[in-house]
């Protein structure tokens, strides 16, 4: 008896590259790539550089696609090879499926599918299937041998994506233990070698750097014109309006231009984001006759879909105004004129803020030529750039990596659950920088999502599963037992979504969101049900409290944000107008102009980030998105900030302290009290290191003391004390100690006297000569003690200043000399009016030299005082010639 046969699948037909790769540039390197790939064996790896409209996205992964289908024969029991191809965007993972699928001439979803969130078309049978980055991040978290796939091609690397680097790591270290998946990384603009080097790092046999194929630039001649505005491109509020209607002005007159010259041409034009895109749009509307397209992510995958497809045959010209979607990872078919902004939104971090977000900031002169390039991969085209040529040249040359600005959250709990807390151990292209990374893992750790040795713990697994910011899936579970599953699925898939809430209005957002028919509500829906689904999995048995039940629709939104960013629960600033608010942190920001939000009390943030001008209301900072809170849910949703303090403050010269009840930084109750010792001195000193000992008053006793101090310390140094600012902060407890007593006990600091306290750092037996060698008073030849100046405290060369009229030191021949002989004593010799005459150290070349002058000019002028021929001889005095 024979046991039944397994089975078997006949593979599918290989892709026809020939009918693929018409009429595409990069049909030329294909039997070069194949080769290599060919001479890596299973696992092979290899870096593909070849610029924008090549054909590289298309005509690769067939490729790879057939050489696995040739390794594993005929028939496969397993199945047919799948080969993963990652997309930044997901307009360009849907579009890149579908040109590839329509080329292949079979349905979409078949052979060839595609998978970003939200959405899914492909089967079983699928060969080819692009993703994104994260979904593909999400895959190797539950498989981290990639068991279903033959090979991963990583498309657009030099856009530095976050996901894509770490992929980049991930994929080597996978590498390392599964030999026959095959990597391939694709790029328009590459620094090769190193990611040849960075892949090729993962063979197990130790081959060496994967092999580079590079393809020549397929542009057509490209006409590069300057339009610069005469206005400011950025100011304190973002893109100036003004800016945006030369962008649009620009783009009809050359739009215009072109089918004045018999060229029915489509235009593309860039600007940074989707607020830009709609100004511009809407404006080009009523001033061309051609067909305004938008292209963005917030906008519907149909909308995408339109705008990237080529014309339809006799239709009317088209201009899409698109962000930075279109620069690299689509090809538009038919554009041959592209306008450009030079403007692109990247992301930035502020760390002394807590603050993430995308700025707009000059695009990298890599992006400004790629974006050229899209007018030239079809036939001759023509750029036209909204700015100057110093400003071209004074752009970085390369966009900055995201792993360097943005938020590391997401990423460190990835990494965490690879096992490489950090990144530690892994081949990322750029490691990521301490103090972002020490900030996301400490923020994974209040979450429960790391355990002490910096690895995932159970729940940072859960975490992870959930897509989203770790802090909004912690949100999600803990938000289930307060507003019920459904409310915490919808507030987390709001906040988590790529929808821009108008007027930052969290709430309205989701009222719309609810009742629309439209595909970015029911990709919300799906993301809602696939939340929900996990909230029930995860805390299986949550029921709301009662609590729950007064919470309005809009509160239970405000309550699951503020579960996830406590440090981001609001309260308004009394008397600063209705839109300014102090954050947990100790951040202020403003709401949007007009926002439906202004003058709540309360308001639990998820999003702000850096601005100026009247959308910040004068803060630096912008709320972005938001729901409504009352305090009682503001408290319970970051109870762990809530703590109450006494306040002791030094001012005015008195100690003074109220008892505080906080949240965070925010203030919800203050009564006085009377403070304790400790607190009052704790309150003495804060105000000493900040402000200084002048707070406490320097009388002109005391800074006359602290100068002699200072002297004989620069002379002779020690026993001497250091009087110095710093210096005496050092010392307080030995030299002012009874004094910060009498002030943490309340008495008032008019009533301290510093010279008393200086005089304890004395030397002893050596403060008994501090009168001898810095004295106070200096007798002079008419018997006059004169007051002597000395130097400030911290001047180096500065010298001890007597100011005497001149006529007290006739017969004077010597210079007087300080700290045992070491300084001499610097005159200002003063008319009878107190009005310098001559400013010397030597007496006697004085009387030799200049008095003679100074005799002939004064003698006319005040007569009544002696002005004798020979001062040596001259007796000295203080008084006119009569009284004398």
């Amino acid at each position: 008896m024979t046991s039944p046969a397994l089975p078997l699948t006949i593979a599918p037909a290989p892709f026809e590259l020939a009918v693929i790769g018409s009429g595409l540039v990069f049909a030329q390197s294909l039997g070069e790539l194949a080769d290599a790939l060919r001479a890596g064996g299973p696992g092979a790896t290899a870096v593909v550089q070849a610029p924008p409209g090549t054909g590289k996205t298309t005509l690769v992964p067939p490729l790879v696609a057939n050489l696995a289908l040739a390794a594993v024969g005929s028939q496969t029991a397993a199945g047919p090879p799948r080969i993963l191809v990652t997309q930044p965007r997901r307009v360009a993972a849907r579009s890149a499926a579908r040109r590839l699928a329509a080329l292949d001439g079979s349905r979409l979803g078949d052979r060839v599918g595609y998978t970003v969130r939200g959405e899914r078309q492909a089967g079983p049978g699928t060969l080819i299937e692009f993703v994104t980055p994260g979904i593909l991040l999400n895959r190797l978290l539950a498989d981290p041998g990639l068991e279903t796939a033959s090979a991963v091609i990583l498309d657009e690397v030099h856009e530095r994506g976050l996901d894509t680097d770490l992929l980049l790591g991930l994929l080597t270290e996978v590498r390392q233990l599964r030999g026959d998946l095959a990597l391939v990384a694709m790029s328009a603009t590459l620094d090769a070698p190193r990611f040849a080097a960075l892949i090729g790092a993962g063979d197990a046999g130790g081959r060496g750097p994967a092999p580079v194929v590079d393809c020549p630039a397929a542009l057509y001649p490209l006409e590069v014109d300057w339009a610069p505005a005469a206005v400011p491109r950025l100011d304190e509020r973002g893109v100036t309006r003004a800016f945006l209607d030369h962008v649009a002005d620009t783009a009809a007159s050359a739009h215009a231009e072109a089918a004045a010259s018999g060229r029915d041409v489509d235009a593309l034009v860039f600007v940074p984001g989707a607020r830009e895109v709609s100004h511009v749009a809407g404006r080009l509307r009523g001033r061309t006759r051609a067909e305004v397209l938008e292209l963005h992510g917030q906008i519907g995958p149909a909308e995408q879909d339109r705008a990237v497809s080529g014309r339809q045959a006799g239709g009317s010209p088209r201009i899409i105004v698109s962000t930075s979607l279109a620069e690299s990872s689509l090809t538009v078919p038919g554009v041959r004129l592209v306008i450009d902004s030079g403007l692109s939104r990247e992301p930035r971090r502020d760390a002394n803020r807590g603050m993430s977000g995308l700025v707009n900031v000059s695009c990298s002169r890599a992006s400004a030529d790629q974006r050229a390039g899209r007018a030239a991969r079809q036939g001759p085209g023509r750029v036209v750039r909204c700015y100057d040529q110093k400003t071209f040249g004074a752009a970085p040359a390369h966009q900055t990596p995201e792993i360097a600005v943005a938020d590391l959250t997401g990423a460190a709990l990835v990494l965490a659950c690879w096992g490489s807390p950090r990144g530690r151990g892994l081949s990322l292209p750029d490691a990521p920088p301490r103090a972002a990374m020490d900030d996301a893992v400490e923020v994974l750790r209040e979450l429960g999502a790391v355990a002490p040795d910096g690895r995932a713990t159970a729940l940072g697994k859960t975490l992870a599963r959930v897509p989203a910011d770790p802090r909004l899936a912690r949100a999600l579970l803990d938000g289930a037992a307060a507003v019920g599953y459904r409310s915490a699925a919808e507030a987390v898939a709001l906040v988590a979504g790529d929808q821009r809430a108008p007027g930052a209005d969290l709430p309205r957002l989701l009222a719309a969101l609810r009742t629309g028919k439209d595909p970015v509500s029911r990709r919300w829906t799906d993301d809602v049900r696939r939340m929900e689904t996990i909230a029930r999995q995860e805390a299986p048995g949550a029921v709301p409290p009662a609590v729950a039940a007064a919470m309005s629709a809009a509160e239970a939104v405000g309550f699951v944000v503020a579960l996830a960013f406590p440090d981001r629960v609001a309260r308004r600033v009394p008397g600063d107008g209705p839109e300014r608010y102090l954050l947990s942190s100790g951040t202020r920001a403003g709401l949007p102009a007009g926002s439906s939000l202004s003058g709540h009390e309360w308001l639990a943030v998820a999003e702000v980030s850096r601005a100026q001008g009247r959308d910040a209301a004068g803060t630096g900072a912008v709320i972005r998105s938001a729901a409504p809170l009352t305090e009682d849910t503001a408290e319970a949703a970051a109870r762990h900030l809530l703590g109450d303090t006494v306040e002791a403050r030094f001012s005015q010269g008195r100690v003074t302290a109220r008892k505080e009840r906080r949240l965070g930084a925010i203030v919800l109750s203050s009564t006085p009290v009377r403070p304790s010792a400790a607190e009052g001195r704790a309150a003495v000193a804060r105000a000493l290191e900040k402000e200084g000992l002048g707070t406490l008053g320097w009388a002109p006793a005391a800074d006359a003391l602290r100068r002699r101090m200072a002297l004989v310390r620069r002379e002779l140094g020690d026993p001497w004390p250091d009087v110095s600012e710093p210096a005496l902060l050092a010392r307080l407890d030995e030299w002012l100690a009874p004094e910060l007593e009498a002030l943490a006990g309340g008495a008032g600091a008019s009533g301290i006297d510093l010279a008393d306290p200086l005089r304890r750092l004395l030397p002893w037996p050596d403060a008994a000569r501090l009168g001898e060698l810095v004295p106070e008073r200096l007798e002079v030849p008419s018997g006059s003690w004169v007051k002597i100046d000395y130097p400030a405290v911290g001047d180096e060369s500065g010298r001890p200043v007597v100011a005497v009229k001149l006529q007290e030191c006739f017969g004077w021949d010597q210079t007087p000399r300080l700290v045992g002989g070491r300084v001499p004593v610097l005159f200002h010799l003063l008319s009878p009016a107190r009005r310098p005459l001559a400013v010397t150290d030597d007496l006697a070349s004085f009387w030799s030299g200049p008095y003679a002058q100074v005799r002939a000019e004064m003698r006319g002028r005040y007569p009544r005082h002696p002005w004798p021929e020979d001062p040596w001889t001259a007796p000295a005095t203080a008084r006119t010639k009569r009284k004398s």
